[in-house]
């Protein structure tokens, strides 16, 4: 595995190469990198049971195969760990090769010259659930009408894209992954963590990098309960390799279906996974502004042979989100020619985090959570946008520092629910490392979306589900009105310079950011609840030796309550503003599976008791639904309220205000008579 400290090496290297590559007049793209193949190998015309989609009509669905090819010694390029040790074409440069799926109005005349590029997520499309509102559906392959849910990114007019950037996607169920060239006279030091959540003995794992040397001996096997207890190796514990790529692992006595076990082994075989960043700039730089591929296949968005695209938005959402803050962070959001390759980024429920992909034996799919892969690398500082310096490790950077040296930076507006500042420090993006506020940078926006979880159904407000680890049933809040608001605020601003809405987020200055126990974040005594003020912690860390080595740490804060326990400071949908129930974008482990620590990333739902006579009889301290909405207009007038506030801030568009009203006449409170 590469150390933090050389990719930082590599980062150093990067800016000087293309100063003095500026300074002497040169052109560092003079090899650029290109897509040497865009071929297309299906068109379906119409798409989506030939639904039409207002004024722009019926949608088209392309599949085309892009094979690229860059100069790994391009200062571009020259960051992509291992690039120097992958194999090269005739003409000394590395080749990868991804599907690309396009949804293009019809009539391309029609289309708003917009690309929505939506960074898939371990080789799905999640973008269509969160805008469209899809309800089930086809994520990877939208073909029927209801594959299109409201269909507000077609009535828009945007142009939807999608390829494949991680190398180690598994292939099956429409799943699209990047071909990136593999090492394979390469070993080093790797590390697997596996958690069963359940009690079969023994148990098998698998590792994502073959082991070189199939000896136990030569590999060490330690479990412990919980992140911070002692590695051990107790009577009992033993394993052995069924293949190169399974571990199959004897359980000692002790430990329950959430312990940790952590094997260090001696891999082979890694990808050059920092290509997927490469891929995305590619693609979308051709996309843009070439007519024709090498071979002289045309541009798929081009009309009469001049590309037609004027704009180009990505969305990433979780893992995706990670992505495009990682992206922007190395250099990737300007091609070898210096132009910018998207003008907005929308990077969702991401956090302060960036991404383990560029990187020796990477593991795109894993990140920190406070219980699970605690370790991961791929979050240390930067953790916020405008450059900085930390007093913990004597760094000065920023996720911007790079699109800054170049003055070609995008507007980002950023997005994330309670559950990121839990478990991935979200505070982070808004504070110092030392927990002040911040001035975000003029191109920056940041929202909190109060009391919403990680994941949701994809309704605008769903049904709570117990969940097979955690205490709690799920958070069912759902965000994709405010998230079409953004979006339509996010091209207001890049087209037009039109300023979209303020961040809103909570801030230390307003008492709205606070630690995370309960004695300090207000969280009410709910019955059957106890709230522990967990979150997955950060602390400066040593990649260099295995199992890595922690330092100093950073604080990691989360938004004050209100009397009900729903978050403050941040944007509240209407049912957060007359809730219904308690909605926390946390949720504990339950009993037999390290009981009490954070349940991944799942929310949780607390009803509000029905009457005063059932809350009194819990000593619950809420006010019951009789006691605030003593009638069903009460409880709409509220709904209505909260709707007019957002859509006058710009932050719900007007269809989906009517939406919320509508639905709150189907809420039974109050007096029916």
């Amino acid at each position: 595995m590469k150390s933090q400290s050389s990719v930082a090496q590599r980062r150093r290297a990067w800016r000087l190469s293309v100063i003095i590559a500026s300074v002497m007049g040169l052109s560092v793209g003079a090899a650029q990198a290109e897509v040497i193949r865009m071929q297309v190998v299906k068109v379906e015309s119409p798409t989506f049971d030939g639904r039409v989609f207002g004024t722009v009509g019926r949608y088209e669905k392309v599949i085309a195969r892009a094979t690229m090819a860059v100069n790994p010694a391009d200062p571009h390029n020259t960051i992509v760990v291992d690039i120097s040790l992958a194999p090269r074409n005739a003409e000394g440069r590395v080749e990868f090769a991804t599907d690309v799926v396009i949804l293009r109005p019809v009539d391309l005349s029609k289309a708003n010259k917009r690309i929505f590029f939506t960074v898939i997520n371990r080789g799905n499309n999640n973008s269509l659930p969160l805008f469209n509102d899809v309800l089930g559906g086809s994520e990877n392959n939208p073909t029927a009408a209801e594959d299109a849910g409201n269909g507000y990114l077609m009535r828009e007019g945007y142009t939807l894209v999608w390829s494949g950037w991680q190398g180690d996607v598994l292939p099956g169920d429409g799943r699209i992954k990047l071909d990136v060239p593999m090492l394979n006279n390469v070993t080093g030091i790797d590390r697997m963590e596996f958690i069963f959540n359940h009690t079969n003995n023994p148990a098998e794992g698998t590792l994502l990098y073959p082991a070189a040397d199939l000896d136990p001996a030569k590999a060490t096997l330690t479990v412990r309960q919980k992140p911070n207890d002692p590695r051990t190796t107790p009577a009992g514990l033993s394993f052995s390799f069924k293949s190169p790529t399974t571990v199959v692992i004897n359980r000692p006595p002790g430990f329950d279906g959430g312990a940790i076990y952590e094997l260090i082994y001696q891999a082979r075989e890694p990808k050059v996974m920092g290509l997927g960043f490469a891929a995305t700039r590619d693609i979308i730089s051709f996309l843009r502004r070439e007519k024709a591929d090498r071979a002289g296949n045309p541009n798929p968005l081009a009309l009469n042979g001049v590309p037609i695209i004027e704009r180009a938005y990505a969305f990433g959402r979780s893992q995706s989100g990670r992505f495009l803050r990682d992206f922007l962070y190395q250099g990737f959001d300007e091609d070898e020619k210096g132009r910018i390759v998207f003008d907005g980024l929308m990077p969702h429920i991401a956090g302060s985090r960036k991404m383990f992909t560029n990187f020796r034996f990477a593991k795109p799919g894993v990140f920190s959570k406070q219980h699970e892969e605690h370790l991961t690398p791929g979050d240390q500082f930067p953790f916020t946008y405008g450059i900085l310096t930390d007093p913990v490790t004597g760094k000065r950077d920023g996720i911007l520092a790079r699109c800054l040296a170049t003055n070609n930076c995008p507007k980002v507006i950023q997005t994330d629910t309670a559950s990121e500042y839990y478990q991935a420090r979200a505070s982070l993006v808004v504070t110092d490392t030392q927990g002040q506020d911040l001035v975000l940078p003029d191109n920056v926006r940041v929202f909190a979306l109060s009391s919403t979880p990680h994941g949701s159904q994809n309704t605008a407000v769903g049904t709570p589900q117990m969940l097979p680890s955690c205490q709690f049933v799920s958070n069912p809040l759902h965000n994709g009105a405010p998230m079409r608001a953004l979006l339509k605020a996010l091209d207001r601003w890049v087209s037009t310079g039109v300023a979209p809405p303020a961040s809103r987020y909570p801030k230390r200055s307003d008492g709205t950011l606070v630690p995370p126990e309960p004695a300090s974040t207000g969280f009410p005594s709910i019955p059957g609840v106890a709230a522990k003020g967990l979150v997955n912690p950060i602390r400066a860390t040593d990649y260099d030796t295995q199992p890595p080595r922690e330092g100093g740490s950073y604080p990691v804060l989360v938004a004050k309550v209100d009397a009900d326990g729903n978050d403050l400071g941040g944007l509240r949908l209407p049912w957060v503003d007359a809730p219904l129930a308690t909605y926390v974008g946390w949720n504990l482990r339950r009993a037999g599976f390290a009981e009490g620590e954070l349940c991944e990333l799942n929310g949780s739902t607390f009803p509000l008791a029905a009457t005063k006579a059932e809350r009194l009889e819990n000593n619950d301290p809420r006010l019951s639904l009789e006691e605030r909405y003593p009638t069903p207009e009460s409880y709409i007038d509220q709904i209505r309220q909260s709707v007019d506030r957002l859509v006058r801030d710009g932050l719900m568009l007007p269809e989906d205000g009517q939406w919320y009203v509508e639905r709150a006449k189907q809420v039974k409170v109050g007096s029916q008579d």
